[in-house]
């Protein structure tokens, strides 16, 4: 079987397990934001290479990191019906010639394997070279108005620089102004979050802890640097439901006030206020985690997040469903209302 080529008819697709997604009686889209791709030529670029790892999906590489008929059988078996596909950041070392190189191809890549699969399944997250951010916004540009990306994915620290540098700022400014969802998903959260002693040994702990600190340290950075206040309209997704933020948000609010004098740069709002602000992913696990992070961000800023290939979530629409306390309004936000309008898909 090929792993991407011609288009898969629907011959090629068994039938769908999962019932349709019906709220009162109306059928519900289920978009699912943070499911991943891979580009198998640029896995064979990095062939031999420190990055040869992460370049194929951080492990061996099998057809779920590509598109294929299976791919689409198991989001049938979920009840996903759209999913938006990005490529885990991993070039940020690269210089501007090489990583120009790679996003180039990588991107051309991904807007060809959505077209040849089924752009109706599919959108897909530009990559940029963010270490450059003139060209990261050029990229993004590129991605949206040439290949029909719906914005870009990216990781939440660049080398040891936060991404609310000022630095950044072009990038920011240019997401803002293309109203482009940006997909923010950990890339080496053991180095990034400065841990890498203490999450070695058994239970994965640099991926089950790191990950979800690396998102919530970016996204405290964003808030307190200012950077949601010069773009207020910048819409980002955090993967991982942001982290352990929306866990914990009224330490924030409190913390200015027990010590104000680490608290030099003013900002607009209330810290927790941002919340309001960002968007996350459903990837909780339990109906009480998600409603609890739906309690303090409001389900209107949740959309359906599996991880897919990786094995983290297998019934992502079971999960909104059984949550108690949630309305039909906001299981219809959360299954794929909030994404089908940050990401321009007919709903």
């Amino acid at each position: 079987m090929l792993l991407f080529g011609p288009r898969i008819s629907p011959q090629d697709q068994r039938p769908a397990k999962h019932a349709p997604v019906l709220i009162n009686g109306r059928r519900v889209k289920a978009v699912d934001v943070h499911a991943h791709i891979y580009v198998p030529e640029v896995a064979e670029m990095f062939q031999g290479t420190p990055l040869e790892h992460p370049a194929a999906g951080g492990g061996a590489i099998d057809r779920d990191k590509y598109l294929s008929s299976e791919r689409i059988r198991k989001m049938d078996e979920m009840g996903v019906d759209v999913q938006a596909l990005s490529v885990n950041t991993f070039w940020y070392s690269l210089d501007r010639d090489k990583a120009t190189r790679l996003i180039d191809l990588q991107n051309r890549r991904v807007a060809e394997m959505i077209q040849a699969a089924n752009p109706e399944r599919f959108v897909g997250f530009a990559s940029v070279a963010l270490q450059f951010p003139e060209l990261a916004a050029q990229q993004l540009e590129e991605g949206m108005k040439r290949f029909g990306f719906r914005g870009a994915a990216i990781g939440p620290t660049c080398g040891a620089e936060e991404l609310s540098s000022p630095k950044f700022d072009p990038f920011w400014a240019k997401a803002e102004e293309l109203q482009a969802l940006i997909f923010v998903h950990p890339q080496d959260s053991a180095k990034a979050t400065g841990i890498t002693a203490r999450v070695g040994g058994n239970g994965d702990l640099d991926n089950v802890i790191g990950n979800p600190l690396e998102t919530t340290i970016f996204l405290s950075h964003m808030i307190f640097e200012g950077t949601l206040d010069r773009f207020p309209n910048l819409k980002i997704c955090a993967a991982h439901a942001g982290g352990y933020l929306p866990s914990y948000p009224g330490r924030m609010d409190w913390g200015c006030y027990v010590t104000p004098e680490r608290c030099q740069k003013p900002i607009k709002k209330k810290p927790s206020e941002y919340l309001k602000q960002i968007y996350f992913d459903s990837l909780v696990f339990t109906p009480e985690g998600l409603r609890h992070l739906a309690a303090e961000v409001g389900a209107s800023q949740i959309g359906l997040g599996t991880d897919y290939p990786f094995p983290w979530s297998e019934a992502p629409v079971d999960l909104v469903m059984q949550t108690p306390e949630l309305s039909d309004a906001d299981r219809e936000a959360i299954l794929g209302g909030t994404m089908c309008k940050l990401l321009k898909i007919p709903s």
